[in-house]
């Protein structure tokens, strides 16, 4: 009788769950489609099985939901561990060891425990899975309020991050080339190559080339297991060989604070973009209730419960790569580190000791995992544009539909890479905007409208102080970047990758 009862109300509640709530892409109005279409069966339904609503299953997030403990530990390493990672040292160079070191760990700490509030709310009602980060929002906050807030963030995050990706494999791509060219510093077939924009093309094409064989998110744990051991590989390289190589001359760890400034302006931005490249490191929120989303579950078995040993597992191997990467790569560097962060310091202070053959195979590796995590954080726009086709038709996507709707999006974002080849620039700001909410702030809001605690508890208080802090750490970061673009300038060149 309660296995019964479960599933009707499983069934009932579907009328609001992901699947009968308007696309994304629709105006800001979503509406709820009060009867929604549920397809029922006189035979029993199997406890072991997942009731799951038929749209679900035409769509790439939700179409499998095989995965394992093991899958979702790929793609969170995948989505997780980037060449964000490589810019930390660049911060301590402003905190210096002890604060920064202690900021590292309090941000690290901070997303994991909103990680955690993630997992818990994938499934926080009976019956209902909040497969999607944007759908979870407007559950919590609201259809429309829960839109506003979080559409442009997990679409910037998904989309933009694709953008950020092609501009670096593509850049990596070029760099690679001039390295396996360079002939002791001769650059015999420099004027061979290809313009930023054609590398960028290279790079583009081969991401959807692959995204066209990879139909849903379950289906490319191969794909994440390739870049997330891509990813740990050249982590661990870029500080292994930093620490191996001699240090540059007049290497000092002093923080740069020290130099006074005839106001205390200065100081307090230089702490926050600091502080901005410490917190901007760690991503992959947006994506983590999707990844959930591949794992099985029923009244007996909780998907949370895999869910949680994965994120436990995959982010031990994240602080062994993050950890190292800023303690030993401002021990190498200190002061004389580039603004690049080790992608570019490695290759310009020890040309001259590292083989040609070492650092084009550290590029293979940076431009592989890029490829790799291009897939994951196109997944969410690709799932988007087949619910819009989907909504309108009223039918699966074809494979024809399908691949057209990828050759669209890998063209759009071609297209803004090579109109804004300075995007990097401004990561500061739009990831101040989109990332730091989404990580910091949203997640502990959500926590306390689905939960309901009791209010002046330890644990509401504890959230709201937490929440409220990430979004005032996000004003404050956006702050800083405007502050830091308008004396500093930026370098816009349109069209000049």
């Amino acid at each position: 009788m309660g296995e019964e009862r479960y599933f009707r109300s499983e069934i009932a509640l579907l009328n609001n769950s992901d699947a009968t709530f308007k696309p994304p892409l629709s105006p800001l109005l979503i509406h709820i489609v009060p009867n929604g279409p549920i397809i029922t069966s006189s035979e029993p339904q199997i406890p072991s099985q997942q009731n799951q609503h038929p749209k679900d299953a035409w769509l790439p997030i939700t179409e499998s939901r095989n995965g394992n403990a093991f899958f979702a530990a790929f793609h969170i390493l995948n989505s997780n561990i980037g060449f964000q990672a490589l810019m930390l040292p660049v911060a301590f160079v402003t905190l210096g060891w002890a604060w920064g070191t202690l900021c590292l760990s309090v941000a690290f700490v901070w997303q994991l425990y909103t990680i955690f509030l993630l997992v818990q709310l994938h499934e926080s009602v009976p019956g209902i899975r909040h497969s999607r980060y944007l759908f979870l929002a407007m559950a919590a906050f609201g259809k429309r309020l829960g839109k506003v807030a979080a559409l442009f963030p997990v679409m910037y995050l998904s989309g933009g991050t694709c953008v950020m990706l092609i501009i670096t494999g593509g850049g990596t791509m070029k760099q690679l080339f001039n390295t396996l060219c360079d002939n002791h510093g001769e650059g015999t077939c420099n004027g061979h190559g290809l313009t930023g924009a054609e590398w960028f093309l290279v790079f583009t094409c081969v991401a959807i080339l692959i995204a066209q064989l990879l139909p849903n998110l379950n289906s490319m744990a191969t794909v994440s297991l390739v870049g997330a051991v891509t990813s740990i590989t050249y982590c661990t390289l870029f500080w292994v060989l930093s620490v191996k190589k001699a240090r540059p001359n007049n290497v000092s760890y002093a923080s740069s604070l020290s130099t006074h400034h005839s106001t205390p302006l200065p100081n307090i931005n230089d702490v926050l973009n600091a502080i901005g490249i410490i917190v901007l490191a760690f991503r992959g929120h947006n994506l983590l209730l999707e990844i959930q989303g591949t794992l099985p579950s029923n009244i007996y078995h909780s998907s949370k419960v895999a869910m949680r040993r994965s994120v436990t597992v995959s982010y031990a191997l994240i602080s062994m790569c993050v950890f190292p990467l800023a303690i030993a790569g401002f021990w190498a560097y200190g002061n004389q580190i580039d603004k690049g962060g080790l992608l570019t310091s490695l290759p310009q202070v020890h040309k001259m000791q590292i083989t040609k053959f070492s650092m084009g195979a550290i590029y293979v590796l940076v431009i592989i995992h890029c490829l790799s995590s291009y897939q994951i954080y196109a997944m969410p726009v690709f799932d988007n544009l087949e619910l819009r086709y989907t909504t309108i038709k009223n039918e699966k996507c074809s494979r024809l539909v399908r691949t057209c709707l990828r050759i669209f999006f890998g063209a759009l974002t071609f297209f803004i890479a090579v109109t804004f080849p300075f995007l990097p620039s401004l990561a500061a700001l739009i990831g101040g905007m989109t990332l730091v909410p989404v990580t910091y702030a949203y997640p502990c809001f959500m926590w306390l409208a689905l939960k309901k605690p009791r209010k002046t508890s330890v644990v509401w208080c504890f959230n709201v102080a937490l929440g409220s802090v990430g979004m005032l750490l996000s004003v404050l970061l956006v702050a800083s970047a405007i502050r830091t673009l308008v004396v500093r300038g930026l370098p816009a060149k349109f069209f000049k990758p």
